[in-house]
């Protein structure tokens, strides 16, 4: 005989419902990979173009590539890790200086939450109960989210982003440089642009998924970009491979 779940008074764990899938959780290392990633193929594949429209020979072209995906993913991770740094103390020092009016003034910070959730819309009884209710249980956590906005899905994580920022960089640049190692050089322009733009599309479209949103805009958005810049970097190749 099947017995349901349920039926011999064990708990049940309600069904998860379709809308508790976010994808905000994933921003902060999501930023830095797309950036990471996207900047390793547009700048390393610029390079690439721009060295070989210049008339330079096949090595050069290659020890271009690899100096710009060494000293790409480590430029990549130190400014990540710098920029979130700058962030990550900022969000400390708002979170001290609630920290001391919470433990200084608590009448005056209970007011200001309660205000909050009147301007959100809530009655002032309620708004009341809720920051009676949340200044009894985590008083800074609740001011964190409610009036600074720092939520732990978007904190500031610095060696997070720095790491996943070069990983990308290098896993990006990694596509062009192959290109033009295994391409002959008469051919490397061309090779490298159309391998460069077929990883960009898949770095948009995978970007996308991640992140929740239709892809078709996102893979237009990085594939325009990588084109220009190729462009304009083997323009400007080709101009001062003539001069010299």
């Amino acid at each position: 005989m099947n017995v349901r779940p349920g039926e011999r008074g064990e708990a049940v764990a309600p069904p998860r419902p379709h809308h508790a899938v976010h994808y905000i959780n994933r921003i902060g290392w999501l930023r830095a990979a797309v950036l990471g990633a996207n900047d390793g193929i547009v700048s390393t594949a610029s390079l690439l173009t721009g060295i070989a429209a210049s008339g330079a020979s096949r090595d050069a072209v290659l020890l271009s590539g690899i100096a710009a995906l060494v000293a790409g993913a480590m430029s990549m991770a130190a400014g990540e890790y710098v920029s979130v740094s700058a962030q990550s103390d900022t969000e400390r020092a708002d979170l001290a200086k609630e920290r001391r009016a919470i433990a200084q003034q608590p009448e005056e910070e209970w007011a200001e939450l309660r205000d909050i959730y009147v301007e959100r819309g809530l009655s002032p009884d309620l708004a009341a109960q809720v920051a009676d209710q949340l200044m009894a249980d985590d008083p800074l956590g609740a001011h964190a989210r409610d009036e600074l906005g720092i939520l732990e899905a978007t904190a500031a994580r610095p060696v997070q982003a720095a790491l996943t920022s070069a990983a990308t960089f290098a896993a990006g640049a990694i596509a062009p440089v192959l290109a033009a190692a295994f391409s002959p050089a008469s051919r490397a322009i061309p090779i490298v642009a159309i391998t460069s733009l077929l990883c960009l599309a898949l770095l948009g479209y995978v970007g996308a998924r991640l992140g929740g949103v239709k892809p078709l805009r996102s893979v237009a958005r990085v594939v325009f970009w990588g084109v220009l810049a190729m462009a304009v970097t083997a323009g400007v190749g080709g101009l001062f491979g003539a001069a010299i």
